[in-house]
């Protein structure tokens, strides 16, 4: 009779990696392959939306987890927030981003959150941002709510919002070198002093 503690244990060992990559051991931009083919602009069938998209030919308009999401070149940010804004989505909820370092050719992703009270949906926003060039036009001449997450955003992940009043750290110190999150950023550690611990006699 077999033991089940050792077959839990072989099939763990088969199914688990031997070793988590590291960032060395991911593959580099050149080794990507290249991103498909634009895909073909669809329309969403809702009034709303689509009198929204249909002006900016950039836009791409597609679903995640039942929340409407639209892809945007960065030169239509301006433009296009000041639309939403216009068609409802009056309140600014989140301004954050990803660094998708090795992962795409394209290295950033900025990702505007929207609400519409009016309409009672949500809107994602999301705007590419290569890393040889990290800058986005702000959007508090829009929402002005926009200052304290454009600040972090360029404080964690250096992506410069142009037109912004104050664009300072605001987390980090202002002499502190470097964006802690994105992805090639060092780890670091903080050296502890533990006080001698007494002897037991």
């Amino acid at each position: 009779m077999s033991d089940d503690r050792t077959d839990i244990a072989s099939a763990a060992s088969i199914s688990a990696p031997k070793t988590h990559p590291t960032l060395e051991e991911t593959p580099s931009p050149e080794a990507i392959p290249e991103e498909g083919a634009t895909p073909e602009r669809v329309l969403p069938e809702d009034e709303l939306l689509k009198g929204l998209l249909e002006r900016f030919e950039s836009a791409r308009w597609t679903t995640s987890h039942g929340q409407d999401v639209v892809v945007l070149d960065r030169g239509d940010l301006l433009e296009f927030a000041q639309a939403a804004k216009e068609a409802g989505f009056e309140m600014l909820a989140d301004v954050t981003a990803v660094d998708w370092f090795r992962k795409r050719r394209t290295r950033f992703e900025l990702s505007v959150n929207l609400v519409s009270l009016r309409h009672r949906r949500r809107l994602r926003i999301l705007v590419p941002v290569p890393g040889d060039d990290p800058t986005v036009p702000s959007l508090v001449p829009v929402w002005p709510g926009a200052n304290f997450p454009e600040r972090e955003v360029y404080d964690m992940f250096g992506i410069v919002f142009e037109g912004h009043p104050d664009m300072t750290r605001i987390l980090m110190p202002e002499d502190w070198e470097g964006h802690p999150l994105r992805k090639d950023y060092p780890v670091g550690s903080v050296p502890v002093q533990f006080k001698e611990s007494h002897k037991v006699v």
